[in-house]
């Protein structure tokens, strides 16, 4: 039994010491996403589609409101058939409308994964290159880390070397 506890201590203690020879660094991706050069060109260029698709889902939805109310305003004098044909229509009309709107904000969300991915193809060679050179075992994201010591954080370094490698996303 003794045996058995001394040996538990001493490989413990053996994984310590081995351990304590790897180096760790974590990186804020979300940070270098939005602020490298590539990656905030990348980020820009996806908002503005979106807010001129979000002007064009406005301008939509005005007309369509119009059209309510043009409907609404002649119900006196259109007949009960015609009123209720021009409101099926109507429905049909916001219907479709609503399915566009969500394919676009589909497309959109699908877009951001992409150009994640691809950004992510293209600094994942760097990242490796320099913890190869720093001699660094695990980098680990930020976003999965509670507590760590900030001299541990490798994010500016990884972006300067991103914005002199990398001028564009595919």
């Amino acid at each position: 039994m003794k045996r058995i506890i001394v040996l538990i201590i001493i490989s413990f203690m053996f994984n310590s010491a081995v351990l304590a020879n790897n180096q760790i660094a974590y990186i804020d991706m979300d940070r270098i996403l939005n602020t490298s050069k590539v990656g905030k060109k990348a980020v820009t260029n996806l908002e503005e589609n979106h807010k001129k698709k979000i002007q064009n889902f406005k301008k939509n939805e005005e007309d369509l409101k119009k059209k309510e109310r043009d409907i609404v305003s002649q119900k006196n004098i259109l007949s009960n058939e015609e009123y209720s044909k021009k409101i099926n229509d109507l429905r049909i009309e916001v219907r479709n409308y609503r399915n566009e709107r969500q394919k676009s904000l589909d497309l959109l969300t699908k877009k951001r994964i992409e150009i994640s991915q691809k950004f992510l193809k293209k600094i994942n060679p760097l990242i490796a290159e320099y913890a190869k050179e720093k001699s660094i075992s695990l980098i680990i994201q930020k976003k999965n880390i509670v507590m760590g010591k900030t001299e541990l954080d490798i994010t500016s370094e990884i972006m300067d070397l991103i914005d002199k490698n990398i001028k564009q996303i595919d």
